[in-house]
């Protein structure tokens, strides 16, 4: 029997696909501490404010929230500090460039955990303006009408 790909997705950055145009995605892992990875494990763990930013060649995640774990007593974590992210050195690289490009960002897209590893899953967007927006919003509630219409013509 296959495996739901979704069943393990932790957390979602939903306003990512709003903000951005994503034109590109890479898997990295995530660094995390004991206390850190049993708690994205029970899905405490909210990304919707996080963004990667490259110091001295390494990815950062910044601003990602990983609450305390309950029982983690004084050896917890602190909730928001930056995380390390595992990338090959070429992706590295590559993202880097994109980025000095005018209007490109990474932002995480999903975390889950793929064989026992936290990972996440990284997109390079760029910024949307607000026109764009306007229109994603009028296909968006013109394909729910559509899709609404032929729900109630198969009830007929």
């Amino acid at each position: 029997m296959a495996k739901n790909k979704d069943s393990n997705v932790l957390a979602n950055n939903k306003r990512a696909s709003f903000d951005y145009a994503i034109e590109d995605t890479i898997e990295a892992g995530l660094v995390l501490t004991g206390t850190e990875i049993k708690s994205v494990r029970k899905g405490k763990i909210s990304i919707g404010d996080a963004f990667v930013r490259f110091d001295n060649g390494e990815a950062i995640l910044w601003n990602a929230n990983i609450a305390h774990f309950e029982q983690g007593n004084r050896y917890n974590h602190e909730p928001l500090r930056p995380r390390k992210m595992l990338l090959h050195k070429k992706q590295i690289e590559q993202l880097m460039s994109s980025v000095t490009r005018d209007g490109y960002t990474v932002v995480p897209l999903k975390v889950y955990i793929k064989n026992g590893f936290a990972k996440c899953l990284i997109g390079l967007g760029r910024g949307k303006k607000k026109y764009d927006k306007r229109e994603d919003l009028k296909k968006k509630d013109a394909k729910r009408e559509i899709d609404r219409t032929l729900r109630d013509k198969q009830k007929y």
